[in-house]
């Protein structure tokens, strides 16, 4: 099985969002066997805001410390950091992934169709093998949200080699299902209110991602724990130091392993 066979069952699978090695470690701990990033995670660590092409750099480093994991990592880079469909092409043949995730908007702004299909099809033929989710943000930015725009859309960029769309935010039951009937490619979504997962894979849906969600939930959880120990009241639960410890030293050592036929 690749990470391409992962997007071919009745049920979605469900790809959790990292932003840096510790949340990756979590989620191997909880059985995933296949991890994407999340760019607001990885530009608010940074400092960033999310959008920015801020993340062009930190991703080339986490996708490096996500190698040795031994799952399948699809990293998200944004629009690409680059309007030039081959510059693109060369970044991503470099990142040591599956797969990976472009949006087809560029600070908050929908691009020609076209152009992004350009970057999608430049990127499969330098990288042929990586599977290259194209993302829809019609609905994500509310421009031109509605079906027949999105499936406009999704459909250039299958035509330009995309083995996946992604479509965020299409949320109302009976459009994604319009939308889904009508791209010939697996469809990821965000987790759709109202849905399960099986209800998802009725409509046609092959991945779900988690996006940002257990980013931000993350500092929920720390600020959370901050107000618990000013104020008296109980520790929320947390994972033991001495686990997070075994897990980065045991991660440590098959970095070192990794890399010992290049030393």
């Amino acid at each position: 099985m690749n990470f391409h066979d992962l997007h071919h069952h009745n049920v979605p699978f469900v790809l959790p969002n990292a932003w840096d090695v510790p949340s990756a470690l979590s989620y191997l701990q909880d059985g995933f066997t296949a991890i994407g990033t999340t760019s607001f995670g990885v530009a608010s660590t940074g400092g960033h805001a999310d959008g920015g092409r801020a993340t062009r750099d930190a991703n080339i480093a986490l996708a490096a410390a996500l190698a040795p994991l031994g799952c399948y990592v699809s990293v998200d880079i944004e629009d690409g950091y680059s309007d030039d469909p081959e510059s693109i092409a060369e970044y991503v043949a470099a990142l040591p992934v599956a797969g990976i995730n472009i949006e087809d908007s560029t600070h908050e702004q929908l691009v020609d169709p076209g152009a992004a299909a350009a970057k999608v099809a430049a990127i499969k033929h330098r990288s042929p093998d990586l599977f290259v989710n194209a993302r829809v943000d019609t609905y994500w930015l509310n421009q031109e949200a509605n079906p027949a725009a999105t499936i406009e859309r999704a459909q250039r960029y299958v035509a330009a080699g995309a083995d996946g769309i992604f479509v965020p935010l299409a949320n109302d039951h009976t459009e994604l299902a319009e939308i889904v009937a009508n791209i010939a490619r697996p469809v990821n979504t965000l987790p759709v209110p109202g849905l399960t997962l099986a209800e998802l894979g009725e409509l046609g849906v092959a991945r779900v991602s988690t996006g940002s969600m257990p980013y931000s939930a993350s500092l929920y959880a720390a600020a959370e724990a901050a107000r618990a120990v000013r104020d008296g009241s109980p520790l929320p639960p947390s994972t033991p130091y001495p686990q997070l410890q075994a897990r980065l030293v045991d991660y440590e050592n098959r970095a070192r392993t990794t890399q010992l036929p290049d030393d």
